[in-house]
């Protein structure tokens, strides 16, 4: 299978429960929702290890020149985002980076099956979207969105559940609603997006 991707980088995982951890990130291209918040551009794929890959292997191996000489210890996770990376990302490849070694994990909107063996599953409900994933590591809601409750989601099988507020001309306003949305709802966690106040990718 060929692989289209809009970028490649190395950076720090600044969202949810992996929030700080070192990460590959691998941005496919192509979306099968179209959200007015979205602040991704998951079209292009000019962007530094953007391109087309013929296949996983050769994806793979431009995923292990993206961390940087003299990193060591544990490796990195594999964080494959979009977009919507499930109208791509198949069990082919989730076995060539498992065998390297990586750890996988994938942030989805969750409308579309998944492979097995990805090992951390973040799923975001979107407006507009009917969830075909309901279980995994994180639901993170980005908050607030017309018709998407957090509450409804609740009896889903996940081991953490995060509201995110929205950037964008909003974002304070969305930080304050996110904020009192948790105190209210303590089931629910607070997730701030880290790499922006951090100014890192």
């Amino acid at each position: 299978m060929r692989y289209r991707v809009c970028e490649i980088f190395y950076s720090l995982q600044g969202e949810g429960g992996q929030s700080g951890r070192a990460a590959v990130f691998c941005r496919l291209a192509g979306c099968n929702l179209e959200c007015p918040f979205c602040d991704t551009d998951w079209q292009s794929t000019d962007r530094p290890g953007g391109g087309d890959y013929d296949s996983s292997e050769s994806l793979m191996e431009a995923l292990k020149e993206t961390i940087p000489e003299g990193v060591s210890g544990a490796l990195p996770m594999v964080v494959f985002t979009g977009g919507e990376p499930a109208l791509q990302l198949t069990a082919e490849l989730v076995n060539a980076v498992h065998r390297e070694g990586f750890e996988i994990s994938i942030e989805t909107n969750g409308t579309l099956p998944l492979p097995e063996g990805i090992d951390w599953i973040c799923v975001s409900p979107k407006t507009g979207g009917k969830l075909e994933v309901t279980k995994g590591s994180e639901l993170k809601i980005p908050y607030p969105q017309e018709s998407v409750n957090p509450a409804s989601f609740e009896h889903l099988d996940f081991r953490h559940f995060f509201i995110q507020p929205i950037d964008g001309p909003e974002r304070d306003l969305n930080i304050r609603r996110a904020i009192d949305y948790c105190l209210s709802h303590p089931r629910w966690r607070l997730s701030l997006q880290l790499h922006k106040t951090l100014s890192i990718p």
